[in-house]
């Protein structure tokens, strides 16, 4: 299995009217894909938050794979 960074984050706006994305939490996860990775990351994200729908948190989410450089 690969393993992947999910990173959830939500658009705020500041004071001068512009939107910046927090990260809300980010996810170290093992899978076979990508697809496969954010379903995962997003059933531990509701879990931890206690919410039924990790949009409820978050706007949007980012996966990247993890490379190995030792292998």
């Amino acid at each position: 299995m690969r393993k992947f960074l999910v990173t959830f984050h939500k658009v705020v706006s500041d004071d001068t009217g512009h939107d910046h994305r927090v990260v809300q939490q980010r996810a170290v996860v093992r899978a076979h894909s990508d697809v496969s990775a954010l379903y995962e990351a997003k059933a531990l994200f509701c879990r931890h938050m206690g919410i039924i729908d990790w949009r409820l948190r978050a706007d949007t989410c980012d996966v990247a794979e993890i490379v190995d450089m030792a292998a």
